[in-house]
């Protein structure tokens, strides 16, 4: 039993280096001197083109370093970079923009501010490239209403994280007060040539869910967006001009499909859920573990979860003896905020599972591929079944802790958290539940 915990770490790591945001981009975009193929397209670079760059997310960083190796030196960049942290070299030519989440702060409408003006100057010899991963809906935030406050938008991100929704639903809210969200950034920018390189931590098919669609058609509408805040109370948390927008109807449509601005439009997914689920199965079976991949727990309540995929790991176990095996499971849990502890989802599911499965050979690992874990610096937690006897020995008590939501605290205190600091990347959460 001992060896698990360690194992399931080793899996998240390879998989996480095996996604890298930079070696995607690269792969997507080829050059041969000052023709540009990304896809199907392609494109002359020279004296009669302009090229501008407008990365946002957090795996911006990486995904602008990705491009630059490939348009460097004989093409620099030029446009806005906008994350939660710096990048790890300036990139020449860009302008960057410390921004703010969960909750968009004054770098996420600077930013929004700074990309607006620059689309603005652009023609149909233009070529913009967006390179969009999850975390932008709060890094780059623009109201479309002016009496709105960054103050009252920050109530709103706060107010849709912890509602309950899905992260469709939330977004349907977002896209209909934001002047970037919802295909209005590509609508900044008509007549100009359109790539977004995009990288997904929301579910297959929801791509207009990802950074809040700035760059693609909106399937919702304002009549959307009502229900949405009337179905979990949204409004009565608001003030202000923002509340003003939904108690006198003053929500505006968001672009369709037939906007001329989606004519020079096309959009890339380079990584998400499946990359992510093929490359940890892979990377379990090279360990020696029989494996197999579930995501119906997509969306789930926490603790219906848990109990959902320790049952599949025992069945797959029984149908397997002799075998060490695995199930992975992506996706995000839906999990009750209770108290002012610290941590997310990932530890909280790492905490309930402890429970379920003290004394058992198996290990849980839930974690964020982007390092970070709801209020926590962790990125997630890791149990086993030695897991609640360390922490009754130490004087923690799991259902205290997991009442709390601070279950960052209690994997902290037994050097179970898993710290991975930002990892330039963000395709979901990943689970890991290892029978020996």
């Amino acid at each position: 039993m001992s060896d698990l915990k360690p194992l399931a770490r080793t899996i998240f790591e390879q998989t996480l280096d095996a996604v890298d945001a930079r070696r995607a981009v690269r792969a997507k975009i080829a050059r041969a001197g000052k023709r540009l193929l990304v896809g199907e397209e392609e494109i002359e670079l020279g004296e009669a083109a302009t090229l501008r760059v407008v990365a946002f997310g957090k795996a911006a960083c990486a995904m602008t370093e990705g491009l630059a190796e490939v348009l460097e030196p004989d093409f620099p960049l030029e446009g806005i970079l906008a994350a939660p942290s710096p990048p790890p070299r300036r990139i020449r030519g860009l302008q960057f923009f410390l921004a703010g989440h969960p909750a968009p702060n004054e770098g996420s409408f600077a930013a929004a501010r700074a990309i607006l003006d620059l689309l603005k100057k652009t023609d149909e010899r233009t070529t913009v490239f967006f390179l969009v991963s999850g975390g932008g809906s709060a890094l780059v935030e623009s109201p479309l209403d002016s009496r709105v406050s960054l103050e009252e938008m920050r109530e709103l991100h706060r107010t849709l994280v912890n509602c309950g929704g899905s992260i469709d639903e939330i977004n349907v809210v977002r896209k209909h007060l934001s002047a970037v969200k919802g295909g209005r950034m590509a609508a900044a920018a008509p007549m100009a040539m359109k790539f977004t390189l995009a990288i997904s931590d929301v579910p297959p098919g929801c791509e207009s869910a990802l950074a809040s669609g700035p760059t693609l058609p909106d399937p919702s509408t304002v009549e959307d967006a009502y229900q949405v805040a009337s179905r979990y109370g949204v409004v009565e948390h608001l003030s202000g001009a923002l509340r003003d927008c939904f108690e006198r109807r003053r929500l505006r449509e968001t672009p369709k499909e037939c906007d001329p601005a989606f004519a020079r439009s096309e959009f890339f997914l380079l990584l998400d859920q499946h990359k992510l689920f093929h490359q940890a199965h892979r990377t379990a079976e090279s360990h020696g573990l029989a494996t197999i991949c579930d995501n119906s727990t997509d969306d789930w309540l926490l603790e219906r979860s848990v109990d959902f995929l320790l049952d599949l790991l025992e069945r797959h176990k029984e149908a397997n003896p002799g075998l060490p095996v695995a199930v992975i499971a992506d996706g995000e849990v839906l999990c009750r905020v209770n108290g002012n502890g610290m941590g997310g989802r990932n530890s909280a599911f790492a905490l309930y599972a402890a429970q379920k499965i003290e004394g058992r050979p198996v290990a849980v690992l839930s974690a964020g591929t982007d390092g970070i874990d709801g209020s926590s610096p962790a990125a997630g937690a890791i149990a086993d079944g030695t897991t609640i006897g360390r922490a009754q020995a130490a004087g923690l008590d799991a259902v205290d802790f997991f009442r709390r939501s601070d279950s960052y605290s209690f994997f902290a205190r037994l050097g179970d958290a898993i710290l991975t600091g930002p990892t330039g990347n963000n395709l979901r959460d990943l689970r890991i539940l290892i029978h020996e």
